[in-house]
């Protein structure tokens, strides 16, 4: 299951955050989607004043995320909680649309691999940034590429659609006036993996 490793737009989002954190995420409530094994949400935890880690229902990968807070209980400065979140079910509890409402921040790293997916987390970013609070979201990943016949190039098929998505849903008020843009991730490496320019970090806000 994609969840349950660790993929670089996830180190690339943490080294952010740990760069970052005192400024931006201090006092702040948090919330990641398709959390993973956790990291993310783990370092966010170091400062922020509440964190919401969510992920898909299955594979135990929510039992992973709160076991992997615990072993990490010695750092983690914010209250936490880990409930599931699934970008295709967009009938929202009443407590999901209360913590959406709640949150400053969103993360999101390495949820872009698949079409079907992508289309689902774009509604899912929409909804959430429709919401009054103003909001921040940090989406990380990485363009994996592939030969296709089509293009007969080398391409990022499945980051080209993310862009794609976001153009076609997002090209009337008050999505329009959204902002959107490209982050340096000339920042410190905290974590041993390796860096390249195939990975992307964007800042998107209402």
């Amino acid at each position: 299951m994609v969840g349950l490793q660790l993929w670089r737009g996830a180190f690339v989002l943490a080294d952010f955050i740990l760069e970052n954190g005192p400024s931006m995420f201090t006092s702040k409530n948090v919330l990641e989607l398709g959390s993973g094994v956790g990291l993310t949400s783990i370092v966010a935890s170091f400062f922020a004043q509440k964190m919401v880690s969510t992920d898909v229902p299955a594979e135990g990968i929510l039992e992973l995320i709160d076991r992997n807070f615990k072993r990490n209980s010695g750092f983690v400065k914010s209250s936490y909680r880990v409930m599931p979140f699934d970008f295709f079910d967009q009938e929202w509890s009443e407590e999901l649309c209360s913590i959406v409402s709640e949150t400053d921040i969103v993360l999101a790293a390495d949820v872009v691999y698949d079409d079907s997916l992508t289309e689902a987390f774009v509604e899912t970013l929409t909804k959430i940034l429709s919401t009054e609070k103003k909001k921040t979201i940090f989406v990380a990943l990485e363009k994996r590429y592939v030969f296709t016949v089509a293009d007969l190039d080398t391409v990022a098929p499945c980051y080209e659609y993310f862009l794609e998505c976001i153009r076609r849903v997002w090209n009337k008020p008050p999505m329009s006036q959204w902002g959107m843009k490209s982050l340096s991730i000339n920042f410190a490496r905290y974590f041993i993996y390796k860096r390249n320019s195939d990975i992307v970090l964007w800042q998107i806000t209402n």
